[in-house]
Formats: C-alpha cells, structure tokens, sequence
C-alpha cells in the first residue's frame, strides 16, 4: 500500500501570513517612527511582532512532521531522509551568509555578521528532521522538557541582564565581534538569533512537530486544548523567566507556542474543513524566496541610494504633514510587502516554486 501525502492548505496559509509579517516589521520606512505593536520589545516583555518569529519556526515543525514524518511512518529508507535534510539545511544556512554579507557590503554603517533568521531556521530544521527521522513522538516530546527545563535552569543560575546573561557571554565567545550588537562599554557582544538560544528555538520547533501529528489526524480538539495550556503555563512561568525573545526564555516559548497552536487550529478549521480561500498562500509555497528576495531588494535600494528619497518622495513629503511620521512609515511596510504579493502570486500562477 503506498501514502499518499494530503497537503494541508492552512499550513501554507499559515506559512505565507507570517512571511508578510515578517517583511512588514522589517521594512518600515523610517526607523525612528515605528508603532509600537511593529516594534520588537526591547529587552523583557512580548509584543505581537515577537510572535513572529516563533510562529514561523512552529510553522516549520508543523512541516517537517508532515513531510517528514509521513515518509518515516510509511518505512521509507531512513539515509536518504537525513541526507536530504542536511543538505537543504545547509543552503539554507548558506543563504543567510550571503544575505549577512551582502548587508555588509551595501549598507555603509553595517558590520559583518554571522548569526541571523535564516541560519536560525536551518539549524533548527536540520536537528528537528532528524529527530523526525530516528525518534518516535514521546521521545521527542522528552527532549522538548529537557531542552526547556535544563536551559532555563541556566539562565536562572547564570543571570538574564543585557550582555551578562549566558547567552550573550556565549554569542561573544563563539561569534566574537560578528554578532548583530556590541556593548561599547564592555566589548561583550549579543545576537539575537545566537547560538546558544538556538536550543530553545528548537523546542519550538519541536511543538510545531507535535501540532503537525494532530493536524494530519484531524484532532482540532487537542490544538485547542493544548494552545490554552501553553498559554497558562507560559504567563504563570514568566513569573520565573520573563518572556525575552533575545534570550528565547521558557516561558516565551511556552506563550508563543500557545498562541501558534491556536493560529493553526483556526487556519485549519477556516482553510481545511470550511474551504475558504484565505490570502497568503502564494508568500507560503515560496516563503524563502520571499524573504530571502526582499531582503537583497532592501539592501540594493539602499546601496543605490534610492530607498530614502522613494521614501521621501512617494510617502513622507505629503504624509508627515497631514497624519504625522507614524503613519508613513507604517505606509511605506504595507506597500512593501503589496510589492512582494504581487511578485509571489505571479509566481504561483506561472508555477514557479524556488525551493532551496
């Protein structure tokens, strides 16, 4: 008897949402005017930008345990699956480079940096595909209590200030000054997408991977059940670890991981059972090409100068005066991420999937 794999619409949905998210917090038009709900919190606390990221990764555990895990139930040879998934987390890993370096060449106050979203994603793809591969449900869900038990044992042992914590001592001794920030007063240096907070970031992983084998059963209940859960558990375990996306703290993970259990099971009751045709399914079937293509577009118009005057011309000179330096610079985020809609949807109806 052969499988056959059922692609569920909300995932992409999903996926694809989340991807415009990502470029609209990334791309406003002026830095210093960023509504607040667009900004990411400084240090302790969670916006909605913070969920992003998360969800993003969920997302990712989600398709691993679909894809993944489908061929694995069906005994298909186990070497080829983990081949492929180093592999395509390799590129992906390698596409991050490259966006890092290309940022360092056309933006003339950036440094070179290792870390980054991309590299993030890789490496925790990577780690969650084997485990799809050579571990069953429970174990994995072991390894999800014993990554946030024992992580957050060590920022409560070690401290979570700015540039003392752990994660920024460990950022400094691996990455030195390639890291996204450097304390001037110190020379410590900090990323948020770090090394060390990469082990966290796969426990999130590791929830998308649990929520992707009930979505392949049909079992909206137990996403329901489970996103109340986290969501309790997160807000009570903040009283121990604030919620931190720097630092990827347990209590973060479990509040994130709640609201993406409940953004799955609303996408798949709308998308999958009711059969609405909701937007963003053309950003997710070409999710990192999007991200990927727009980065080197923001770095192109800033390396040719253009991105500040269009900004001026097309959004701040009649704007500012009439609504303030909020409103464009929010303005200027839609229209980019509109630009890239068109760009995928004309993908997506030419077939074109950029897969990496």
């Amino acid at each position: 008897m052969t499988h056959r794999k059922v692609r569920h619409a909300s995932v992409d949905v999903l996926r694809g949402a989340t991807v415009a998210a990502m470029l609209l917090v990334n791309d406003p038009g002026d830095w210093g005017h960023v509504w607040r709900p667009l900004e990411h919190a400084a240090w302790n606390g969670c916006t909605p930008t913070d969920l992003v990221f998360p969800l993003f990764l969920f997302i990712v555990g989600v398709s691993v345990s679909l894809s993944i895990g489908a061929r694995v139930a069906t005994a298909a040879p186990k070497a080829p699956l983990r081949r492929a998934a180093i592999g395509r987390a390799a590129r992906i890993v390698g596409l991050g480079l490259l966006l890092n370096v290309v940022a360092w060449l056309a933006i003339p106050e950036a440094h070179l940096r290792i870390p980054g979203v991309l590299q993030r994603i890789g490496v925790c793809f990577a780690l969650a595909a084997l485990l799809a591969v050579d571990t069953g449900p429970r174990l994995r869900d072991a390894v999800l209590v014993v990554l946030l038990a024992g992580y957050g044992a060590l920022l409560l042992a070690s401290g979570m200030e700015p540039w003392t914590n752990p994660v920024s001592r460990a950022d400094s001794a691996i990455f030195g000054a390639f890291v996204y920030a450097i304390d001037p007063a110190t020379g410590r240096g900090h990323d948020p997408e770090g090394l060390l907070a990469t082990l966290p970031a796969l426990a999130t992983t590791l929830l998308g991977m649990r929520a992707g084998t009930w979505l392949a059963a049909g079992d909206t209940r137990r996403l329901v059940v489970t996103a109340i859960a986290c969501l309790v558990l997160g807000w009570m375990a903040q009283w121990l670890w604030p919620f931190n996306k720097n630092l990827w703290t347990p209590s973060y993970v479990l509040w994130t991981g709640g609201w993406s259990f409940a953004l799955l099971a609303l996408a798949h009751v709308l998308v999958d059972e009711r059969g609405w045709r909701l937007p963003g399914r053309a950003f997710g079937v070409n999710a990192i090409a999007a991200y990927a293509g727009s980065g080197l577009m923001v770095y192109l118009l800033i390396a040719l100068g253009i991105a500040p005057w269009l900004y001026r011309v097309a959004f701040a000179s009649w704007m500012t005066p009439l609504f303030g330096p909020y409103v464009p610079s929010a303005a200027w985020g839609v229209a980019f991420v509109a630009v890239w809609w068109l760009i995928v949807r004309w993908m997506e109806r030419r077939a074109i999937y950029l897969k990496i």
